[in-house]
Protein backbone atom coordinates (compact mmCIF):
# COMPACT_ATOMS: atom_id res chain seq x y z
CA UNK A 1 0.00 0.00 0.00
CA UNK A 2 1.14 3.48 -1.27
CA UNK A 3 0.46 6.60 0.17
CA UNK A 4 -0.01 9.54 -2.85
CA UNK A 5 -0.68 12.88 -1.93
CA UNK A 6 -1.91 14.78 -5.43
CA UNK A 7 -2.06 18.88 -5.81
CA UNK A 8 -5.10 20.15 -5.81
CA UNK A 9 -6.14 20.66 -9.63
CA UNK A 10 -5.20 16.65 -10.12
CA UNK A 11 -7.28 15.96 -7.21
CA UNK A 12 -10.20 18.06 -8.53
CA UNK A 13 -10.00 15.87 -12.31
CA UNK A 14 -9.65 12.60 -9.93
CA UNK A 15 -12.39 13.85 -7.96
CA UNK A 16 -10.43 12.59 -4.92
CA UNK A 17 -9.42 13.78 -1.51
CA UNK A 18 -5.71 15.16 -0.77
CA UNK A 19 -4.39 11.65 -0.52
CA UNK A 20 -4.79 8.58 -2.60
CA UNK A 21 -3.99 4.62 -1.60
CA UNK A 22 -2.80 2.41 -4.14
CA UNK A 23 -1.23 -1.20 -4.41
CA UNK A 24 2.11 -1.32 -6.02
CA UNK A 25 3.65 -4.37 -6.47
CA UNK A 26 7.35 -4.31 -5.82
CA UNK A 27 9.34 -2.50 -6.36
CA UNK A 28 7.73 0.51 -5.37
CA UNK A 29 9.21 2.72 -7.92
CA UNK A 30 8.11 6.24 -9.15
CA UNK A 31 7.35 4.86 -12.38
CA UNK A 32 5.25 2.20 -10.82
CA UNK A 33 3.52 4.78 -8.85
CA UNK A 34 2.99 6.86 -11.51
CA UNK A 35 1.48 3.93 -13.43
CA UNK A 36 -0.89 2.90 -10.80
CA UNK A 37 -2.53 5.94 -10.40
CA UNK A 38 -3.20 6.11 -14.26
CA UNK A 39 -4.56 2.96 -13.86
CA UNK A 40 -6.98 3.83 -11.23
CA UNK A 41 -7.66 7.11 -12.32
CA UNK A 42 -7.58 6.95 -15.92
CA UNK A 43 -8.60 11.38 -16.22
CA UNK A 44 -5.24 11.63 -14.88
CA UNK A 45 -3.09 9.88 -17.56
CA UNK A 46 -0.65 12.08 -18.83
CA UNK A 47 -0.88 15.08 -16.62
CA UNK A 48 1.88 13.62 -14.47
CA UNK A 49 4.32 11.99 -17.07
CA UNK A 50 4.25 12.66 -21.03
CA UNK A 51 1.99 10.34 -22.71
CA UNK A 52 4.76 8.99 -24.98
CA UNK A 53 8.08 9.91 -23.48
CA UNK A 54 6.83 9.19 -19.96
CA UNK A 55 8.95 11.41 -18.42
CA UNK A 56 7.83 13.53 -15.56
CA UNK A 57 6.23 16.82 -16.67
CA UNK A 58 8.16 20.30 -16.16
CA UNK A 59 5.97 21.63 -13.88
CA UNK A 60 5.50 18.65 -12.04
CA UNK A 61 7.67 18.03 -8.91
CA UNK A 62 8.38 14.54 -6.50
CA UNK A 63 8.82 14.25 -2.72
CA UNK A 64 9.08 11.84 -0.70
CA UNK A 65 10.88 11.80 3.28
CA UNK A 66 11.45 15.37 2.57
CA UNK A 67 13.63 14.90 -0.36
CA UNK A 68 13.27 15.95 -3.60
CA UNK A 69 12.86 12.82 -6.15
CA UNK A 70 12.20 14.92 -8.92
CA UNK A 71 15.08 13.96 -11.00
CA UNK A 72 15.40 10.44 -9.76
CA UNK A 73 15.28 8.15 -12.79
CA UNK A 74 11.69 6.68 -12.46
CA UNK A 75 12.80 3.30 -12.17
CA UNK A 76 14.42 4.39 -8.50
CA UNK A 77 13.08 2.42 -6.02
CA UNK A 78 11.36 4.50 -3.48
CA UNK A 79 11.93 5.04 0.31
CA UNK A 80 11.28 1.96 2.59
CA UNK A 81 9.01 4.66 4.37
CA UNK A 82 7.01 5.34 1.41
CA UNK A 83 6.58 1.40 -0.14
CA UNK A 84 5.33 0.72 3.52
CA UNK A 85 2.76 3.55 3.58
CA UNK A 86 4.43 4.99 6.47
CA UNK A 87 5.38 8.51 4.78
CA UNK A 88 3.34 9.81 1.63
CA UNK A 89 4.78 9.92 -1.74
CA UNK A 90 4.02 13.44 -2.45
CA UNK A 91 3.12 15.29 -6.40
CA UNK A 92 3.54 18.45 -6.32
CA UNK A 93 2.72 21.16 -9.06
CA UNK A 94 5.93 23.55 -8.94
CA UNK A 95 4.99 27.14 -9.15
CA UNK A 96 6.54 29.50 -11.94
CA UNK A 97 5.99 32.93 -13.18
CA UNK A 98 6.66 36.07 -10.90
CA UNK A 99 6.47 39.54 -11.56
CA UNK A 100 8.02 42.50 -12.40
CA UNK A 101 9.00 45.11 -9.26
CA UNK A 102 9.11 47.70 -11.99
CA UNK A 103 5.72 47.34 -12.78
CA UNK A 104 4.23 47.74 -9.17
CA UNK A 105 6.22 51.01 -8.65
CA UNK A 106 6.12 52.48 -12.64
CA UNK A 107 9.41 51.85 -13.52
CA UNK A 108 11.30 50.29 -16.54
CA UNK A 109 13.74 48.42 -15.92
Amino acid sequence: MVRVELPVHLRTLAHVGCEVVLDVAAPVTQGAVIAAIEAAYPMLAGTIRDHVTRRRRPLVRFFACEQDLSHDPPDTPLPEAVARGQEPFLIVGAIAGGWDRSEVIGQKA
